[in-house]
């Protein structure tokens, strides 16, 4: 009996766990606007498009050590001067069963608009909900967090149709509240859709 409900603990767990790492608006592993306590494998690369109310903005990120991962984003803006933001972070501790994961970062290493450093830890908590909590100073003002829910963990068929795996993801960036939506299509390959910074943004980002 002990070890059928180590398994059952074990199970809920395991579904909580994030379904694949995939960069924020900013390049980093994250959220929408949030980085989160994920890092790119060694090895491990990621690209990501968005189109955004004030303009498009697309990175790319790759893990270059054990923890560390590097990522550029270059925004392509309608009415002011393009920016481009390098990125860095560090996985402290490893997300377990029992314990947050832990990372440090920094994005906008150049300054180029608002150099910000930051930690956050990242938990999967039972019944598929992730939670994210962290500190910085520039873009982030002090704090932020974000929660995310996985509808389904694995894509869903219903006769002739297939819901894929998707989370929805509620976030606070230090100055506003983002809401959105990212659907597993493949493996590796999303899509983003949701409302940030009270307009709405559409994205795609794949992770190998």
């Amino acid at each position: 009996m002990k070890k059928i409900m180590l398994a059952a603990v074990c199970a809920t767990f395991i579904v909580t766990a994030p379904v694949a790492a995939a960069p924020a608006v900013n390049g980093s592993t994250g959220l929408i606007n949030t980085p989160s306590a994920d890092v790119l494998r060694e090895g491990q690369f990621s690209l990501g498009y968005y189109n955004l109310h004030e303009g498009n903005a697309g990175s790319f990120g790759i893990g270059i050590a054990p923890k560390l991962e590097l990522s550029v984003a270059a925004f392509d803006y309608d009415r002011r001067s393009n920016e481009t933001y390098l990125n860095a972070k560090f996985g402290v501790l490893p997300e377990s069963v029992m314990t947050p994961g832990l990372a440090i970062g920094i994005e906008d290493m150049a300054d180029e608009t608002d150099r910000s450093f930051y930690a956050v830890a990242s938990k999967g908590l039972p019944l598929g909900f992730r939670i994210h909590a962290g500190v910085g100073n520039g873009r982030y003002d002090g704090f932020f967090a974000g929660i995310e829910k996985v509808l389904n963990p694995v894509s869903v068929v219903t006769g002739n149709s297939v819901f894929p795996t998707t989370s929805l993801i509620a976030e606070y960036d230090g100055h506003d509240m983002n809401f959105g939506a990212r659907l597993t299509l493949v493996s590796g390959l999303k899509v983003d859709a949701g409302w940030r910074h009270d307009k709405t943004y559409v994205g795609a980002t794949f992770t190998y």
